[in-house]
C-alpha cells in the first residue's frame, strides 16, 4: 500500500486558495495598501501556522477554468512544501482528465522529491461540463480518462522500463522521467459509486464528500468488498473524507456564515448546503469529526469555510484534542 513516507495525520487542513470576499488568502488588513501586501508570505504563513498548530496534512483545491479566483493546487503546494517541515501536502482533488497525465507525473515527481515524500495526489473528475468545455476536453468520457490517465501516472513513475513481450526482457529507454521519486499515493476522490470501485481497483486512498457518517460507514464496508474482489489486501486504500465545516459560539451564525460562504463558491442557493455543511461550536463540530473517525476515517480534511480560516481551526483543534482526536501524527 502507498503510503506518504512521513505518516499522515487524522486531521487535515485546506488552504483557502479560493477565496470568496477577498482577491487572495490572508488579505491585507485594513491601512495597508495592496502594493504593500506579499501574496506569497500571506499563504506562506498560512501553511506554516496550520501545521504549527497540528495539521496532519495541507490541502489544495482544483479547478483550472472558475467563476471566480485562484490559485493552481500544484504550485501552491508546492510553496506549501517551502514553508512547512512535517504536514503531508495533497491535491484535493486534481482533475486528471483536463491535463496531460505524463505532464502531471513530472510536476508531481518534483514535489514528492523536494518534500522528500510528503505528497498525496488526490485525483477525480469533477463536476461542471463547462470547465471541460472552456479546457477542450470531452466531459462525457471523463471517467473513462482518469482511469488511462491514472495509468499512464504510474508508467511515467516507472522510469521508462517497457516490458516488450512474453518472451523478451524488460525493455529500458534512455528516455525516463528522473529523479525516480519516492512513491506517490494515489487517492481517488468523489463520492459515486464509480468513484468508490475507482479507489478499490486503482486508488491508494478514498476521498469522498458529502457523505453522512452512517452513510459513510456503509461506504467504506462496501469499499472493503470491492478491495477483496479486486483481489487486492485488506487495508490497501486509506479511507478518508473531506468536511465542509463552519465554528462559531453562535451555532446559527456558523450555519449561516459557512452557507453563505458555500453559496458563494458553488454558486447554488445557500440553503442547498445546509445538510453539507459541519457547522456549530467548536464542540459540536468536534464531536461531529469524532463520528466520521468513528465511522472509520483514517484522515479527515477539513474545509473551513471562511477566506480566514486559521481562527476557526484553532478552535476546532483545540475541542477536538479534548475530545481524544489529535490533529498531527
Amino acid at each position: 500500500m502507498e503510503r506518504p513516507a512521513t505518516p499522515i495525520g487524522p486531521i487535515g487542513f485546506v488552504l483557502p486558495t479560493f477565496p470568496q470576499d477577498m482577491p487572495l488568502p490572508g488579505a491585507p488588513p485594513a491601512g495597508r495598501t495592496g502594493a504593500d501586501f506579499d501574496p506569497i508570505g500571506a499563504l506562506a504563513s498560512i501553511c506554516a501556522e496550520a501545521e504549527q498548530l497540528g495539521a496532519g496534512a495541507l490541502w489544495a483545491c482544483d479547478h483550472l477554468f472558475w467563476h471566480g479566483p485562484s490559485l493552481e493546487c500544484l504550485t501552491s503546494l508546492t510553496l506549501a512544501a517551502t514553508a512547512t517541515k512535517r504536514a503531508a501536502l495533497g491535491t484535493c482533488v486534481l482533475q486528471l482528465p483536463l491535463r496531460r497525465p505524463n505532464v502531471v507525473a513530472k510536476q508531481v515527481a518534483t514535489l514528492q522529491s523536494l518534500s522528500r515524500g510528503r505528497f498525496i495526489l488526490g485525483v477525480g473528475v469533477g463536476l461542471h461540463p463547462e470547465e471541460y468545455e472552456q479546457a477542450g476536453v470531452d466531459y462525457h468520457t471523463r471517467g473513462r480518462q482518469l482511469d488511462s490517465g491514472i495509468n499512464e501516472l504510474r508508467r511515467s513513475w516507472s522510469a521508462g522500463r517497457e516490458p516488450v513481450g512474453h518472451d523478451e526482457p524488460e525493455r529500458q529507454s534512455a528516455y525516463r522521467q528522473l529523479p525516480e521519486p519516492p512513491a506517490v499515493p494515489v487517492w481517488i476522490g468523489g463520492s459515486s459509486v464509480a468513484a468508490r470501485q475507482r479507489a478499490a481497483r486503482l486508488g491508494d486512498g478514498w476521498l469522498p464528500l458529502f457523505v453522512e457518517p452512517d452513510r459513510y460507514r456503509q461506504d467504506l464496508d462496501r469499499l472493503a468488498e470491492d478491495v477483496a474482489a479486486g483481489g487486492r489486501a485488506p487495508g490497501s486504500v486509506t479511507p478518508a473524507i473531506v468536511l465542509f465545516v463552519s465554528v462559531d459560539e453562535d451555532p446559527g451564525t456558523a450555519l449561516r456564515r459557512g452557507t453563505r460562504w458555500m453559496s458563494s463558491m458553488y454558486k447554488i442557493p445557500p440553503k442547498a448546503f445546509e445538510r453539507h455543511l459541519v457547522s456549530g461550536t467548536a464542540g459540536d463540530v468536534a464531536d461531529r469529526v469524532a463520528a466520521y473517525r468513528d465511522a472509520g476515517a483514517e484522515h479527515v480534511a477539513l474545509y473551513v469555510t471562511d477566506d480566514r480560516p486559521l481562527h476557526q481551526f484553532e478552535a476546532l483543534v483545540g475541542a477536538l484534542s479534548a475530545a481524544g482526536v489529535p490533529a498531527a501524527v
